[in-house]
């Protein structure tokens, strides 16, 4: 089973309770905050592997060239630019659609391939975690969370680690999810971004349930959300001073006393809501 954890906005607490939730249940980690990824940190994988993500982008042969500019016209992301005497790449514009090859009459394009990327592996608290890491100054994440999602193991549980909002690369993972669980808070903005995440799960029809993280017992705003919705809400973590040192310390708080009871509550009424096995 795979169980995508995601939030309407950023601050949530969205891979506190992936990582805490993946030990709980010993399932896999895959960190699919690509351009954020922060999942290693309390987990702490050894023995961590990389392997690079390349995507395709077009060489022009300038003595086939004749600058006649249907490529330019062809490319729907403004990756190319006609100048008369030259044909400009915008790489990171490029989405490979090869558009440009195909349109190119004198047959002056071909295409090689640029890493945007990476993939790493390690395992840490008897878990197999997986992150992918965008490169500094790329704009496309999608092409990296694919090549990570193409590790996800059939026969084991596997919790995704989402990015924050509601944009392609929280679409992109969901793709690949049987069972969402939306981490929010119990704030007027926390309610607002969670209704899109809802909004957006619904509309890919796929199974969910909520948790409030950073509970202070007034939890009402979310709760009568989650009753006037017929959503399933699976219980809430307590805020404290205390979490957040352990949070900025990289410990995970499953490791608290006090942490563990709610976390593992949770992880049980996830088993009741989901076909998990």
């Amino acid at each position: 089973m795979n169980l995508c954890v995601l939030s309407g906005k950023g601050g949530t607490g969205k891979t506190t309770v992936s990582v805490n939730l993946a030990v709980l249940l010993q399932a896999n980690y895959y960190d699919c905050d690509v351009e954020e990824p922060n999942g290693f940190i309390f987990l702490k994988p050894g023995r961590v592997s990389a392997e690079d993500v390349t995507v395709d982008y077009p060489v022009i042969d300038n003595g086939k060239c004749t600058h006649c500019g249907l490529c330019a016209k062809a490319c729907q992301y403004n990756a190319l630019a006609n100048t008369k005497k030259s044909v400009m790449l915008f790489p990171t514009l490029c989405h490979g659609c090869h558009a440009c090859e195909i349109v190119c009459e004198p047959k002056a394009i071909t295409y090689s391939r640029r890493p945007v990327g990476v993939v790493e592996q390690g395992d840490g608290y008897g878990v197999h975690c997986m992150r992918g890491v965008l490169n500094v100054g790329e704009h496309m994440a999608v092409p990296v969370i694919r090549e990570l999602l193409k590790g996800l193991n059939p026969s084991k549980n596997n919790i995704l680690d989402c990015a924050p909002g509601t944009s392609c690369n929280v679409v992109n993972t969901l793709r690949a999810s049987d069972a969402a669980l939306i981490v929010t808070e119990p704030t007027t903005f926390g309610l607002h971004d969670m209704s899109i995440a809802v909004e957006l799960i619904k509309q890919m029809d796929i199974p969910f349930a909520v948790v409030v993280n950073k509970s202070r017992d007034d939890d009402t705003i979310i709760r009568r959300y989650c009753d006037d919705n017929g959503i399933a809400l699976l219980g809430g973590i307590p805020y404290a001073r205390k979490a957040a040192e352990a949070y900025s310390n990289g410990r995970l708080l499953s490791e608290l006393p006090e942490y563990r009871q709610p976390y593992e509550q949770i992880a049980d009424k996830l088993k009741e809501a989901f076909a998990w096995n």
